[in-house]
């Protein structure tokens, strides 16, 4: 650029401040500040509540939805990425809201972290879903062990395994859980514990007593042999 160009750009200011005219280009307090955020001279990185972004209360159910175990404080606002008192706050009300509607679930406060459970006041459906609502159906194994427990009882989980072959300790905790057997004092002897079916094992077949059972004589080997190979299988 030539110096006359700067002459003629000089002049023109000067004749346009002498005019009360400013030609100095000052940013605007809006452009400071987006430029700032540009820089990174702002360093809170919180959750934004903007389309798009969960607010803070939704982040924090959805990772106390997931966990295993409880969460606490410090671990969820590094991972929302907002002051921890601000994370604390947002629980206490969730927790608050939640008694005052009176829902299903509660967020407690236990062993240095936060996590959802099923209120008190339903505990009882929890339980029978636990025990016997279940949609799943039990196994071909459960089902056989259940058949030896139901006409041997009380017996001895030992026992039962010789019968089957197959260790049956998974089984019992599973027909245990359902409800379907019962602990039913100790075997003589060997102090093994005994087991026997339920009244809900009554019940879910539909049958007023053990005697309803259909009888199974004709397909079991003669019972003395039988008797003979359990005290080998299980000494």
């Amino acid at each position: 650029m030539s110096d006359g160009g700067l002459d003629n750009r000089a002049e023109v200011s000067g004749s346009l401040e002498a005019q009360g005219i400013s030609t100095s280009i000052e940013p605007s307090e809006e452009h400071v500040d987006h430029a700032e955020e540009i820089d990174g001279t702002d360093e809170t990185d919180v959750l934004d509540d903007g389309l798009g972004a969960p607010s803070l209360a939704a982040a924090l159910e959805a990772l106390l939805l997931v966990t295993e175990q409880p969460m606490a404080a410090a671990e969820l606002a590094a991972l929302v990425r907002c002051p921890e008192a601000e994370v604390l706050e947002t629980l206490e009300e969730l927790s608050a809201q939640y008694t005052e509607a009176g829902r299903g679930f509660d967020l407690r406060q236990v062993a240095g972290g936060w996590r959802f459970y099923t209120r008190g006041d339903c505990a009882e459906v929890v339980e029978r879903f636990v025990r016997d609502g279940q949609q799943s159906r039990l196994s071909q194994a459960a089902l056989e062990t259940l058949a030896v427990i139901a006409y041997r009882q009380p017996v001895a989980r030992s026992r039962v395994a010789a019968i089957r072959g197959v260790s049956v300790d998974g089984v019992i905790r599973t027909l245990t859980t359902r409800g379907l057997i019962v602990e039913a004092g100790q075997e003589p002897g060997t102090g093994a514990i005994l087991y026997r079916t339920t009244d809900l094992f009554l019940d879910r077949l539909g049958i007023a007593s053990l005697e309803e059972l259909p009888p199974v004589m004709d397909y079991l080997p003669d019972l003395d042999t039988l008797e003979d190979f359990l005290d080998q299988t299980s000494s």
